[in-house]
């Protein structure tokens, strides 16, 4: 069955409470007529208490209201928190990493604005020594203090002993932050990522420029002191032919 309100030609009433498109009241009006000023003011005649007696009767742009209904309850379910409640196990004997361990999935259930219940398990000989389980209950609840409380002390159920943790915060205000956080870490790259590149651009522009002009200073001195000793060296002397006669002679 349509949940959706008849509009212009499906309302079968012989008259009906008019309303303005500004929210005026018309008054008792006969269908057609209703429906004649519809067209005047190129508006959709909409139900919206059929119910009443006459049905009641509004000039509205119909498209238009379905587009803004459709966005605020979008926006209802965005801002809607649902309280979840996370279970977490314990043994009244946990050695202490495992306890670190289980503690850390406590801490960020409740900084995301969740109940936690926490379940000691007593197993064989174990029952008879509920005192354990108390104990390292009251020392989680000590631990995560800051975070969350104790909603409900420790009760013993059956083999069990129950306590649960209630947050500080309310399931919007850790969803609020966390949204914020996640914005102001996607700004922070988006605005750390172009200028991370065009420093490193910059600094290898640079790094190569001082390169150069060391490479250039090291050149200038050597082509000088090679020039310059040329220029003092004295030429070679040619070889001295001696006459041939004097050489037979000797």
């Amino acid at each position: 069955m349509s949940t959706e309100p008849r509009i212009n030609d499906r309302i079968r009433v012989p008259e009906v409470r008019l309303v303005g498109p500004s929210g005026e009241q018309v008054g008792i009006v006969p269908l057609a007529k209703a429906l004649e000023l519809a067209q005047e003011y190129d508006l959709d005649l909409v139900e919206v208490a059929a119910t009443a007696r006459p049905p009641v009767c509004k000039l509205m742009d119909y498209g238009k209201f379905k587009y803004e209904s459709a966005m605020k309850a979008r926006e209802a379910r965005k801002n809607q928190a649902h309280t979840v409640i996370k279970e977490m196990k314990l043994r009244p004997k946990i050695d202490p990493h495992d306890y670190d361990t289980k503690k850390g999935h406590v801490v960020r259930f409740l900084k995301q604005g969740d109940k936690v219940k926490i379940t000691i398990m007593f197993r064989g000989r174990e029952q008879s020594r509920p005192e354990l389980g108390f104990r390292l209950l009251q020392r989680l609840a000590d631990d995560v203090q800051d975070l969350g409380f104790v909603e409900s002390s420790p009760k013993q159920d059956g083999r069990n002993m129950i306590m649960v943790l209630g947050p500080h915060k309310k399931k919007t205000e850790a969803m609020a932050e966390a949204r914020a956080a996640a914005d102001a870490r996607k700004a922070e790259r988006q605005g750390r990522t172009p200028g991370s590149d065009a420093a490193g651009e910059d600094d290898a522009v640079e790094a190569e420029s001082a390169e150069l002009v060391e490479a250039q200073d090291a050149v200038e001195p050597a082509e000088a002191q090679d020039a310059a000793a040329e220029a003092e060296a004295p030429e070679a002397a040619a070889p001295v032919e001696q006459p041939a006669e004097a050489s037979q002679g000797a």
